[in-house]
């Protein structure tokens, strides 16, 4: 399944054909995603207690993976999801632009990772001492 938890989706096929949306979650093993004010179901909820009213509860249900497309934020086109190794991880990639769609292997996400990956280099106390002396005189 390419779709993941935030992407802008496009429903492709069925009654809310043409509309986007935000995934509010995903089950992979379903293959079904919930996006943001699709496939709208009215469910009857039941008071519990003497002070609460019964009411109908407007949620979002789950619609097949397959019937929606990714939106690629920097060409804006619904596109098909290719698979790319950049570095050492796989990464989702535009079909059309070629862009990265995961937002942590964006090139300065990708670029703030490898900062991050540089050990620190040790120094001892007994050396700060000496170099704050040495800036002190």
């Amino acid at each position: 399944m390419n779709v993941k938890i935030n992407d802008n989706v496009l429903v492709i096929t069925g009654k809310y054909e043409g509309r986007t949306g935000k995934v509010k979650a995903t089950s992979p093993k379903k293959g079904t995603v919930i996006v943001e004010g699709v496939n709208i179901h009215r469910k009857a909820k039941k008071a519990r207690k003497a002070n609460e009213v019964s009411q109908f509860i407007e949620i979002e249900a789950p619609i097949d993976a397959s019937n929606v497309m990714v939106i690629c934020p920097s060409c804006g086109k619904a596109c098909r999801v290719k698979m790319d190794t950049t570095g050492e991880k796989k990464v989702r990639v535009c079909g059309k632009c070629g862009a990265v769609l995961d937002k942590a292997y964006s090139s300065k996400a990708a670029q703030k990772a490898a900062k991050k990956a540089e050990p620190k280099k040790r120094v001892r106390k007994r050396d700060r001492k000496a170099e704050k002396e040495q800036n002190a005189e």
